[in-house]
């Protein structure tokens, strides 16, 4: 098992000692976080890590658990993958995925047996622990309004990846990103060692979930995979992969606006837009690199996926790809489509951002994105529109 150790000791020395020109400067607010953070964080992760070992003594089997054709989702961020996985884990007949709870809390097949049998418990004693997590989570993270996050909905699987510290997500808490190896451009950046210990590290990782749950298939919300597509094939050859493609006027503001928001939680928020070369060299590697592997790897176990038409026609496509990828029909898919395209439109966000504040024009993307715009057929739109559209935008779309 991997574990960057030299990694969490850079953060930590960068967060205290060395934070001058940086984007995580030492005030109040990122005192009080580290200060949280390094009580909770070191303590949880040796516990855990504890339970790994007690996996290996006493649920061996997880390490020969199949994995049957893994799902994974990819593309940009804030290009409709969250709509799509939580639909897909609806279906809980066919597929299973890391929820925030089974990321941070029941990582193990230890912690989960035990939490298993917490819950069977307190079912046959009124379910009272299972309403008060629910109250909590509705008062902490469901009050989060730009990303919807829950304990016990899904999430994005690179979140697996803080365990061994060796992941593109740990910057969002430390923004220090000349310590981090290049993440972003993950199969042409890092070394063939380094690869082999994160994905060798992930796929323990579900196959401790697949081993505790007894579930088929499953399904990952996995954006930043996009930049893994190579390994990850070599580590899931059976996998199946949908690209999801969003307009870039959509897409790049979106993530320029998140990115900022999540780093901003952790460092006490920014007065101007950053990181908008990296946002912009990540977003155009990751609309350009998995395209070039599918195409010069054809296979019916892949599905380029444009944005607009699972939005317009969610349960014709989810149906098309359930034949293509060999997953069992389900007769209630309307029903699921139905109750999780209410869900996302009742969800809106407080969140506002505005093109000029960040520095684009319309016509600065569509030459950024210029082949993607042809390749998809991405409306372009007219400069007068677009402009009146850019002064301020509600992150309404469905994410």
């Amino acid at each position: 098992m991997h574990y960057n150790l030299r990694l969490f000791w850079r953060t930590f020395y960068r967060s205290f000692f060395n934070w001058k020109n940086s984007h995580a400067p030492l005030n109040k607010k990122r005192l009080i976080f580290l200060t949280l953070f390094y009580l909770v964080w070191p303590l949880g992760s040796l516990f855990i890590w504890l339970c790994f070992g007690l996996d290996d003594i006493f649920f061996p089997g997880y390490k020969t658990h199949p994995i049957e054709k893994p799902l994974f989702i990819i593309g940009n961020m804030r290009s409709g993958s969250t709509f799509l996985h939580r639909l897909l884990s609806r279906d809980t007949a066919t597929f299973t995925s890391l929820t925030t709870w089974d990321i941070y809390l029941t990582p193990s097949v230890t912690q989960k047996k035990f939490t298993q049998f917490i819950s069977r418990l307190d079912k046959k004693l009124g379910g009272h622990l299972h309403r008060a997590l629910y109250a909590f989570d509705r008062r902490t993270l469901g009050q989060i309004k730009i990303h919807p996050i829950s304990f016990f909905q899904p999430e994005e699987d690179e979140n697996v990846l803080m365990h061994a510290w060796d992941s593109l997500w740990v910057t969002f808490l430390f923004p220090f990103m000349d310590e981090f190896p290049n993440y972003q451009h993950f199969d042409e950046a890092l070394s063939p060692e380094r690869k082999q210990k994160i994905m060798a590290f992930y796929k323990s990782m579900l196959k401790r979930h697949m081993y505790a749950t007894g579930k088929k298939y499953y399904v990952a919300k996995a954006p930043a995979f996009s930049a893994k597509i190579e390994t990850l094939i070599e580590f899931f050859p059976d996998a199946r992969i949908i690209y999801l493609a969003r307009n870039p006027l959509d897409m790049l503001p979106s993530t320029v606006s998140w990115v900022n928001y999540s780093r901003g939680v952790f460092t006490g928020g920014f007065t101007t837009y950053q990181y908008l070369d990296e946002i912009a060299d990540l977003t155009q590697h990751w609309y350009r690199y998995p395209l070039q592997y599918i195409d010069s790897h054809p296979s019916p176990r892949y599905l380029i996926l444009n944005y607009d038409d699972l939005i317009q026609r969610p349960e014709q496509v989810i149906r098309g790809f359930y034949e293509q990828f060999g997953y069992p029909d389900k007769p209630g898919l309307d029903k699921i489509v139905d109750e999780a395209v209410k869900d996302t439109l009742a969800h809106r966000s407080d969140h506002t951002y505005s093109y000029e504040e960040m520095g684009f024009t319309r016509e600065k993307i569509v030459e950024m994105y210029a082949d993607i715009f042809e390749r998809f057929g991405f409306d372009k739109r007219e400069e007068e529109t677009s402009m009146r559209r850019s002064q301020v935008v509600t992150v309404t779309s469905i994410e």
